[in-house]
């Protein structure tokens, strides 16, 4: 296969999280167009490669927010910046509304890329396992949707619209019930399948992990974990700013066990912050 200065190739399962910028983050914010345009230039001043990891595209709720493509800002921005700037767009199947989490199957699209270096990146890739057939089946859906005129585009609008529209309705549960609860205080799930609620811990709570040799907010999701079987990600694996305690939780539990589990969870805070006051 003859690649040219833009060439999409398929990739194999695990190869599409090696991002090094990403366009929306695992953590509910989209980025604005100026912040793209921003980093664009600053990977052109120092000559850095930008990955932009998009496989959240479709996952954008807050009203007023809206889904930017590298690749199309990039363009919109001219010379020197379309025409020397090296891309990397990654997408997959697995993500977003489609796979459901579950199949496997993504592709990346390389722009501007050095072709010493583009054809170094064709050898691996045909050196490396292929995604299982029903993702490379669901890929092709991806990648060409129903047009409105094929007989099936109104059923795949319905069930589109309906999916998303289940997603941006948990995303605004779980801020609604978090800014409810004492202590916890969480930033609108703008995108994507995640939330990123920051909670405030009781120095005594601090002390205790640092005398196990733990993280604070690991320390509370640990306990958070054995007292009520429900698992969230400790914000310090994360980058967050010196000082602060968050957790990382998924929206994507059905909306009938959603609500109780925020609420379980804004309980077990208030119950883990009187223990440790």
């Amino acid at each position: 296969m003859a690649l040219g200065p833009t060439t999409a190739l398929q990739a194999a399962p695990g190869q599409l999280h090696q991002a090094h910028f990403h366009s929306h983050t695992g953590r509910g914010p989209v980025q604005a167009r100026e912040c793209i345009e921003a980093v664009i230039r600053f990977a052109f001043e120092e000559r850095l490669f930008l990955m932009a990891d998009e496989v959240y595209q479709d996952n954008v709720y807050a009203e007023g927010s809206r889904f930017h493509s590298f690749k199309k800002v990039l363009v919109e921005m001219g010379p020197p910046y379309s025409t020397q700037q090296e891309l990397a767009s990654f997408h997959s199947v697995s993500k977003g509304y489609m796979g459901e989490c579950g199949f496997r199957g993504g592709y990346v699209e390389v722009v501007n890329m050095d072709p010493a270096v583009q054809q170094q990146m064709q050898k691996l890739m045909s050196v490396r396992l292929c995604p299982p057939v029903p993702g490379q089946a669901l890929l092709h859906m991806v990648v060409s949707p129903p047009t409105p005129s094929d007989p099936s585009f109104a059923q795949f609008q319905a069930e589109r619209q309906a999916v998303l529209a289940e997603l941006a309705a948990k995303a605004k549960l779980t801020e609604q019930v978090f800014n409810q609860a004492p202590g916890i205080r969480c930033n609108p799930v703008q995108g994507a399948m995640y939330a990123f609620p920051r909670v405030q811990l009781p120095p005594r709570a601090v002390q205790r992990a640092q005398e196990l040799g733990l993280a604070p907010d690991m320390f509370f999701c640990m306990r958070l974990l054995e007292e009520t079987g429900i698992c969230v990600v400790p914000g310090s694996g994360f980058g967050q700013r010196e000082g602060t305690y968050h957790f990382r939780m998924t929206i994507l539990p059905p909306m009938e066990k959603l609500r109780p589990l925020l609420e379980k969870l804004s309980q077990f805070h208030a119950k883990f912050t009187r223990e440790y006051s």
